[in-house]
């Protein structure tokens, strides 16, 4: 199939473009299950936008610098700090139904911000979000979504019938779930919106499909990746043995709940940092870890039943009817939580306008490493992010569609030296000894012998899935396994070449910040 722009993914980043695009071109969309399975629709807290009277785009844009530990790019924070209230009026004006006061925005604060600055619906703002953009872009005759379909790989000069050295990206080979065929996407231009890298962990918070298969595509593509080592922990994620992965939100420390060891009852958040509760996620998530692991807990408490029942049945609507089905009543009861693997602030290096190294390829949202984050994402800047690099990926497409010439004849994909697999528990071992280890080894607290470990490992096992990827058909558990193994890598490679702590990397062996912050810059 060929499109004018082909886009992968389709969550905020993804369908932000989309619709930016479809006044003057045909884009197609892939998904890689339904169209909305992307992380989008789980976030819950909010995007931040400077809103409130008091508040200006200097107190935003320091914020998220002390939050990512000065590793950030100031010209991109400020970029897209100042470009927030007009991603907010957009999404109002497709119908997001976010939460108001009288005629104002009713603003809620998460941990890092100086100033009340979250826009949201409820506690399910993601939701919201994706269904509006999705309605918006399906009602539109240039937008085609095209769901379940696994991409494998992106297509550069050596796929061309004629071989070509280019290192131009003329479009994606992707996996036909339903059919189990890979098909041929080609485009003038190509988006990645592939989300994260979540699913390198034993416990996270992202979607199943968070694999990071943008991240390795681009690298095996020849992009520059920087900054993996930087793998957010949520610091309250539901710890419960039948519920997975399930969130509670930023918003509920915002709103006044408070952390408590379950053994001695003690609000202990006050002993680790002057902020409390609101700290950056990396400080709670590392208190989190460090109150578990000293008193042989499997979890700690968060409460905010101290508040009025009303108050916490109206700003948290889903998590508390979430977690009465559970027979957890936060109105009168702690949550018990525990730190989970959350947001990927690494990934493929884009300029201001989403450029990547590859000309042609264009990326936006979770799977890049844009300069907003640095060492640790400040809590709502993500979606935020979306919408601005969305668009700007959009902007510059069309600001220099003269230049991107239309995609030469392309091959069709080669399967005639491979055979089905009649080795599937191999896949299925590799994946969780890959989560298990990044978990144990790769986590919250790192040392430079267990990266070492983590290292020797990972060796092994590319070795082993790269020769099982030779000799069997692709289906989607192999394409996710070959992705997650190339992130591993990725991510213990830049692990193991920063020797301080900074934000979200902290290592036994180099406790302490260096002078000057340097971004981990991978060449392929």
């Amino acid at each position: 199939m060929e499109a004018d722009v082909l886009i992968i993914g389709s969550g905020a980043a993804g369908l932000t473009a989309a619709l930016q695009l479809a006044a003057t071109r045909k884009v197609v969309v892939l998904a890689k299950g339904s169209i909305s399975d992307g992380a989008t629709a789980w976030a819950q807290g909010g995007i931040a936008a400077v809103l409130e009277p008091g508040d200006n785009f200097a107190n935003h844009i320091e914020d998220t610098m002390v939050a990512g530990a000065g590793l950030n790019n100031r010209a991109t924070v400020e970029f897209v700090v100042e470009n927030a209230p007009l991603a907010i009026e957009r999404l109002a004006k497709l119908g997001v139904p976010f939460n108001l006061e009288g005629n104002d925005w009713h603003l809620t604060r998460e941990g890092g911000h100086s100033h009340r600055r979250i826009v949201h619906v409820d506690d399910a703002t993601g939701w919201a979000v994706q269904q509006a953009l999705e309605t918006a872009a399906r009602a539109h005759p240039n937008i085609s979504l095209v769901p379940d379909l696994v991409a494998i790989d992106l297509i550069l000069g050596r796929h061309q019938e004629r071989f070509s050295t280019s290192g131009r990206i003329h479009g994606v080979y992707a996996l036909n779930r339903k059919t189990g065929r890979v098909e041929t996407f080609t485009a003038r231009a190509t988006v990645l919106a592939s989300g994260g890298a979540g699913r390198t962990y034993l416990y996270s918070t992202a979607p199943r499909g968070a694999t990071g298969d943008g991240i390795a595509m681009a690298w095996r593509a020849g992009c520059r990746v920087s900054n993996m080592e930087f793998m957010q922990f949520h610091p309250t994620c539901l710890y419960n043995l039948e519920v997975k992965n399930f969130l509670i939100t930023e918003a509920v420390r915002g709103e006044g709940g408070i952390l408590k060891n379950p053994k001695t009852g003690h609000r202990y958040m006050p002993d680790y940092d002057d902020r409390a509760e609101l700290a950056p996620r990396d400080i709670v998530a590392r208190a989190n870890d460090a109150e578990i692991k000293r008193d042989g807990l499997d979890y700690v408490h968060l409460d905010i039943s101290h508040k009025p029942p009303e108050f916490v049945k109206t700003h948290f609507p889903n998590i508390y009817e979430k977690l009465m089905g559970l027979g957890i009543d936060i109105t009168r009861e702690p949550i018990p939580v525990v730190p989970a693997q959350h947001y990927t602030c690494g990934g493929v290096i884009v300029d201001l306008d989403g450029r990547t190294d590859a000309p042609g390829l264009y990326a936006a949202g979770e799977v890049t490493q844009s300069g907003l984050h640095g060492a640790n994402r400040l809590a709502s800047n993500s979606l935020l992010e979306c919408f601005v690099f969305g668009d700007a990926c959009a902007r510059h497409i069309e600001a220099n569609w003269d230049r991107l010439p239309p995609p030469p004849p392309i091959r069709s994909w080669d399967e005639s030296r491979v055979t089905d697999s009649d080795e599937e528990v191999v896949i299925a071992q590799c994946w969780r000894e890959i989560r298990q280890f990044m978990w144990n080894f790769v986590g919250i607290v790192r040392t430079t012998k267990r990266l070492e470990r983590a290292q020797h490992r990972i060796d092994l096992l590319r070795s082993e899935v790269e020769d099982y990827y030779r000799h069997f058909r692709v289906t989607p558990d192999l394409i996710e396994l070959r992705n997650l193994v190339e992130v591993a890598a990725l991510i213990i490679r830049s692990a193991l070449a920063r020797h301080e702590s900074r934000g979200l990397h902290f290592t036994l062996d180099y406790p302490e910040m260096a002078d000057s912050a340097v971004d981990t810059i991978l060449l392929p």
